[in-house]
């Protein structure tokens, strides 16, 4: 008994160390931001006269208003289609396992361990070769196809634990293959698709790497990928730097206050057997 409570003692001292490791940098920034434009304030130091105006001013320097549509057409046009593919597929492995469908999902296992920087030169080519340089299918597509993997692995650890009955008792009452997609399995897998949804807004609404290398104007990269060049517009004016970081930060943050409990559904069903 008091083994227990010594381990749930320290268990407690552990997770409130790390939440205020993880705490305290989101928090020099925000700090940071309300200082004297052009100064360079040391630690983490309550301003005598905090300047709100900051992230006004550093809104209206970045385009703000212009980034934010550009990565809300990112995320329209990245999420739904890897949900859309990636739950078909998900499906076709692990409920319908047609033959060879082992040997398949291999290579989809296969493409998760694929470093994300080892393809991005012969992305930019490709990208170049098919005319999208410098604009938003540039990011797009290349996500959806990065994001794939994960989207029919995270799928087929839904489908494969369905109940075949379900699809027989659905086929007995004379509904095709499709009918049985749409009315039954599709409407099964909400959780799943809505945990798999947040994901895939958070990391293509945070996409960077790919947005600097394969488009050039900062008003078509995702919000995170123009942090690159504010930076170096303003990289000297630290508490507007920082204004700008927070102003980027506040959509992702507000998406998970929003839907904690579907972000935490999200990383424990990665458990699921199958």
């Amino acid at each position: 008994m008091i083994v227990q409570r010594r381990e749930a003692l320290v268990g407690r001292v552990l997770l409130v160390l790390l939440m205020v490791i993880t705490v305290l940098p989101f928090v020099s920034l925000v700090v940071t931001a309300l200082h004297e434009p052009g100064t360079y304030p040391e630690g983490i130091s309550w301003p005598d006269s905090p300047h709100w105006g900051n992230f006004a001013d550093a809104f209206e320097a970045a385009h703000m208003g212009t980034l934010l549509l550009s990565s809300l057409l990112i995320v329209a046009g990245v999420v739904p289609a890897s949900l859309l593919l990636g739950t078909m597929a998900g499906y076709a492995f692990g409920h319908l396992r047609m033959p060879g469908h082992r040997a398949v999902f291999l290579l989809f296992v296969l493409g998760l361990t694929l470093p994300f920087e080892g393809i991005l030169t012969p992305l930019y080519y490709q990208v170049r070769d098919m005319g999208l340089l410098n604009t938003r299918w540039a990011i797009i597509l290349p996500l959806i196809g990065l994001f794939m993997p994960f989207s029919v692995l995270w799928m087929r650890a839904h489908f494969v634990n369905v109940p075949q009955e379900l699809s027989e008792a659905a086929s007995v009452d004379g509904a095709n293959l499709w009918q049985q997609f749409w009315r039954i399995q599709v409407p099964l897998a909400v959780p799943a698709l809505s945990s798999l949804g947040l994901l895939l807004f958070l990391w293509t609404w945070n996409q960077f790497l790919l947005a600097i290398v394969l488009v050039d104007d900062p008003t078509k990269r995702t919000m995170a990928g123009a942090l690159g060049a504010f930076q170096g517009q303003y990289g000297t004016d630290i508490p507007l730097l920082c204004a700008g970081s927070v102003l980027i930060l506040a959509p992702t943050l507000a998406v998970f206050l929003l839907f904690q409990r579907q972000f935490v559904t999200a990383l424990l069903q990665g458990s699921v057997k199958g």
